[in-house]
């Protein structure tokens, strides 16, 4: 929920920039956009509004998830050279590999109350607010209805017939007149509804009612009160928002614009003047704001006003000018889509990584077999050639806890600060009682990494500081860099990585390409070490979530030193029964000796 309420904020000061762009793209292309258009330019704040909630990754949004897809169709595994794509039966974990230990600590699910939760809590509560507002302004318009009766003024009832006509509009649009309105409105989401004030009616003024219904129906043409939910709906997520409010309140200006302008299309131009007239003669009894409910042709006289001198200076659209206020409209539109990535909390969140796979060699092998009932991905770099063999690319651009496999940089960083050094990195135990026997005695480097204690690295937490951990973090590019989830951060907590990434590293890491101290480097390679052959060099890091007891995240990462050559190599599992990293290192050995890589 941290995650989610730190992005929505982020999201917010973006949308703060959007609804300013919209309002300079309605200054700029005021003389060539129509009033219907510059309504509907508020359509895409919508649509923006709506971004930080779904829960998609559109292609738009990802353009490597295209290439995935359609470089997929084009290269098939063969395209490897050497590797081969049969698969053969491989030396198992437990035969080949008890020297690979994959020993882990469960954490909680249950986190404690952090700010994250206190801004929900916040935000639930504003939401909760206005939908009260909304639901005492719904009982309010109901007891209205309530009071209304069917139109029985005949003279009325064949101008309304005749607007109907005018308009093509055939279904059924019943007509109520009330004593508790001032302006006339448009009611109703899925049975709209025209309710005319009493007073308007005793009048003799025909040609006036005739504008108010054209106007009324003009709303129930472009379905102005789904719009208005829609609208509802934005005030109700983005109460705290006051650029929001003033949009959402020149959307609603623009509105009574766009109608009056469909009115005015509809008529002579020595009409026009009629038609402002009959808003000035009614502006006393159109003041009032409408309901958030409600769709119609009142408002405050300053709207008025402004509306009075549109119809004044109206002029009927040319052919260039829509033409020029398409070109407008899709300009501003392309402009906002391109916006519309850095809004999804979704989309372009830090739980995936953004990788361009256009300017590389990748291949993507099908090597479900050697997966199961897991949902998982296997990388591969292929130094000497520069190639890349993905098995599921949407799972390994997908970042999940490191777990383990985060103790490769930990100690690195460590090996920086000083805290432990390549001749001494002995820390000793404190006694504490653990549920693995060789977690319950002083440790080295390599005893804590080929033993995985969590402990040995926890302490090096504590002695970095959590300061000196982001810097590093932020310098090798690791992940998402987030260590807000506390000590445990890379315990199934806000530090995550992906696949793709994993690989990224090693292959620095194997070269330095950190700046680090040398020596630095070499000691946690030599902490890595598995095994050797005459296929080459071994070198791994399991990682196992373990949340609630229950094994929810597989890791095995590391790099195969040849010859004549690197692999480098990233393998994730989730989703299938002891999901750890002693599975994620069998079905990888699996694939390497396929490969012939071990």
């Amino acid at each position: 929920m941290t995650d989610f309420m730190i992005r929505f904020f982020l999201c917010n000061i973006w949308l703060c920039g959007i609804v300013g762009i919209l309002l300079l793209a309605r200054r700029l292309f005021q003389s060539c956009l129509s009033c219907r258009m510059q309504y509907h330019l508020w359509f895409l704040l919508l649509g923006l509004l709506a971004v930080p909630f779904l829960p998609l990754k559109p292609v738009l949004l990802n353009p490597s998830r295209f290439f995935f897809w359609s470089n997929g169709l084009k290269r098939s595994f063969r395209a490897a050279g050497k590797i081969r794509t049969s698969i053969g039966s491989g030396r198992s974990l437990a035969s080949a590999s008890h020297w690979l230990n994959d020993f882990t600590l469960s954490v909680s699910s249950k986190a404690s109350p952090s700010i994250g939760w206190v801004l929900f809590g916040i935000w639930s509560l504003g939401m909760l607010v206005m939908i009260l507002f909304l639901v005492k302004s719904a009982f309010r318009l109901h007891r209205i209805r309530q009071s209304s009766l069917p139109l029985q003024n005949q003279n009325v009832c064949k101008v309304y017939q005749l607007c109907l006509q005018e308009m093509g509009i055939t279904g059924n649009l019943p007509v109520y007149t009330t004593a508790f309105l001032s302006s006339p409105v448009i009611v109703g989401l899925f049975r709209p509804c025209i309710y005319l004030p009493l007073p308007l009616l005793a009048g003799s003024d025909q040609s006036g009612l005739r504008y108010m219904l054209l106007h009324e129906l003009q709303h129930y043409r472009h379905k102005d009160t789904l719009v208005n939910a829609l609208m509802n709906l934005a005030r109700i997520l983005y109460w705290f928002h006051p650029l929001i409010w003033y949009a959402l309140k020149e959307m609603r200006n623009d509105r009574e614009l766009a109608c009056d302008t469909s009115v005015l299309n509809m008529l002579d131009a020595d009409a026009y003047i009629e038609y402002g007239s009959t808003l000035i003669r009614f502006a006393e009894t159109l003041s009032r704001s409408p309901s958030p409910f409600t769709a119609g042709i009142g408002g405050s006289k300053k709207q008025i006003h402004r509306r009075i001198l549109n119809i004044a200076a109206y002029q009927k659209p040319t052919l260039k000018k829509r033409l020029k206020g398409m070109a407008a409209f899709a300009l501003t539109a392309l402009l906002l889509s391109c916006l519309a990535p850095i809004l999804s909390t979704y989309a372009a969140e830090s739980d995936r990584y953004q990788w361009d796979i256009s300017s590389r060699q990748t291949v993507f092998p099908d090597l479900s077999a050697y997966f199961g009932t897991y949902d998982g991905t296997f990388v591969l770099y292929d130094e000497k050639q520069d190639a890349w063999y993905i098995h599921n690319p949407e799972h390994a651009l997908l970042r999940f806890s490191p777990d383990s496999t985060y103790k490769i940089y930990d100690a690195l960083f460590a090996l920086e600060e000083g805290i432990i050094t390549p001749e001494h990195s002995r820390m000793a135990w404190d006694g504490e009682r653990w549920p693995y026997e060789a977690w319950n005695a002083d440790q080295t480097l390599q005893t804590a990494m080929s033993g995985s204690v969590t402990w040995y690295f926890q302490e090096i937490d504590q002695r970095l500081g959590m300061a000196s951990a982001d810097w590093y973090l932020h310098k090798i590019g690791y992940g998402n860099e987030n260590t807000s989830g506390g000590s445990s951060y890379w315990l199934e907590s806000s530090l995550k990585i992906s696949a793709v990434e994993q690989t990224e590293l090693l292959s620095k890491l194997y070269h330095n390409r950190f700046g680090f101290a040398p020596e630095n480097i070499r000691s946690v390679k030599d902490s890595l070490f598995l095994s050797s052959s005459e296929c080459g060099s071994f070198y791994g890091k399991t990682g196992t979530g373990r949340v609630d007891g229950q094994n929810v995240n597989g890791w095995f990462v590391g790099y195969v030193e040849t010859s004549d050559n690197l692999y480098f190599f990233a393998t994730n599992i989730t989703g299938g029964q002891d999901t750890a990293g002693s599975q994620a290192a069998e079905i990888t050995m699996s694939i390497l000796d396929t490969m012939n890589l071990r």
